[in-house]
């Protein structure tokens, strides 16, 4: 378990939380990939496949569905990541927005490394933040 109560062993029966993020073309979106791309690298979470729950894989759509925390690092307030979870209907989710940690959504660019340090720590703080209570809901009230 990490420091926020995530499971975030590699054995069978390991379920770490989810990570789906934005890439889009702006310097947000960038931002939000290579952040999740760290933290996955960093042992917080397990990234996941955005494109492929967009394009409705099955798989892809059962583990989100059976994933027991979703974070969805979105780059700015159009929120594909939570959209494309809400279109499947997926509610779990935590959403995280780059642009609500002071980064300004920008035109295209690599991501610098101090700003991807900030989203970083906007996810584990929004993550612990929404961490789920005693009867298994998050702060916002959605199952996990």
């Amino acid at each position: 378990m990490n420091d926020i109560g995530l499971s975030v062993s590699t054995g069978p029966k390991a379920r770490p939380v989810m990570i789906l993020a934005c890439s889009g073309c702006s310097y947000a979106g960038q931002l939000a990939n290579r952040a999740a791309v760290e933290l996955s690298r960093e042992g917080f979470g397990r990234m996941s496949c955005l494109a492929a729950l967009g394009a409705h894989l099955e798989n892809y759509i059962q583990s989100a569905r059976l994933a027991p925390r979703i974070a969805a690092i979105n780059g700015c307030d159009v929120a594909c990541t939570s959209c494309t979870l809400d279109h499947l209907g997926i509610s779990h989710s935590t959403k995280i927005v780059v642009t609500h940690a002071g980064i300004p959504k920008k035109g295209q660019g690599d991501p610098a490394v101090e700003d991807v340090a900030r989203v970083k720590e906007f996810v584990i703080s929004t993550m612990k933040e929404n961490a789920p209570d005693s009867t298994g809901r998050d702060v916002s009230g959605s199952q996990i």
